[in-house]
């Protein structure tokens, strides 16, 4: 998956709200709750790089990315907002 087929996902989720996904329920919770999920996942990488496998690594900054799409979805940010950026 690439990170535009993410952001993708994640403004269908905030769209479509189906129950029983963890994103929903972050969408409930706000900008708040989902700010804590992605520091929370970009101390899980950096202890990765630090302790685990490059696996693991992967992994975890999979997650950082795709909790960076749901931050984008809440406050309806586009990929092009975010590339003027780089």
């Amino acid at each position: 998956m690439t990170f535009e087929e993410m952001v993708a996902l994640a403004n269908l989720r905030k769209k479509e709200m189906p129950e029983g996904k963890g994103t929903t329920e972050l969408f409930k919770k706000g900008s708040h709750a989902i700010g804590k999920k992605l520091v929370e996942e970009a101390a899980e990488s950096w202890m990765a790089a630090r302790y685990e496998t490059r696996d693991d690594q992967a992994l975890e900054l999979s997650q950082v990315l795709y909790y960076v799409a749901v931050m984008m979805a809440e406050k309806g940010l586009t990929l092009e907002e975010v590339y003027k950026k780089l």
